[in-house]
C-alpha cells in the first residue's frame, strides 16, 4: 500500500509539473487562472513546473526503489501538505478560489496525509526525534 501511496502522489505530480511546464496557459486557465502571456509570470509558473516535476519523480523513484522510500514520503508529504495548507491559507486571507482549486485542495491535504502515514509508518509510528532519543 505504501508503494501505491507514493506512486499515485508521483505520478499526479508529474502530470501536473509537466502541465505546468509545458502548457501553462491551458493548465491554470483550466481553474480560470489567465496568464495573459506575461513572460514574468510564464516564467515563474514554468520554474514551478520544473521543480514540481523533479520532486514528483523523486517520489516516483521511491515508489519502486526501497532506498529511496523514506526520503520520497518526505518530499511527498512537505509538497503536497505545503500546497494544501498554503491554499487554505490564501483562503483565509485572499477569500474563495475557483471550485477547481478547492477541490484541489482538498486532494492535496489528503494526498498529503497519505503520504505523512506512509512516513510515520516507515518510522514505524515514531517520529524522527524518538528515533535519536533511542525510544
Amino acid at each position: 500500500m505504501q508503494r501505491a501511496i507514493l506512486a499515485l502522489g508521483g505520478l499526479v505530480g508529474l502530470g501536473i509539473g509537466l502541465a505546468m511546464l509545458l502548457i501553462p496557459d491551458a493548465f491554470h486557465g483550466s481553474a480560470g487562472i489567465v496568464l495573459d502571456g506575461n513572460a514574468s509570470l510564464m516564467s515563474e509558473m514554468r520554474a514551478f513546473g520544473g521543480v514540481l516535476l523533479a520532486l514528483s519523480l523523486v517520489v516516483l523513484l521511491g515508489a519502486v526503489i526501497s532506498q529511496l522510500t523514506f526520503t520520497a514520503a518526505v518530499v511527498a508529504s512537505l509538497v503536497y501538505l505545503s500546497y494544501g495548507l498554503s491554499r487554505l491559507l490564501s483562503m483565509a486571507m485572499d477569500g474563495m478560489p475557483s471550485e477547481m482549486l478547492i477541490g484541489a485542495t482538498a486532494l492535496e491535504i489528503l494526498m498529503g496525509l497519505a503520504c505523512l502515514g506512509v512516513l510515520t509508518s516507515l518510522r514505524g509510528g515514531r517520529f524522527a526525534s524518538d528515533a535519536y532519543q533511542g525510544a
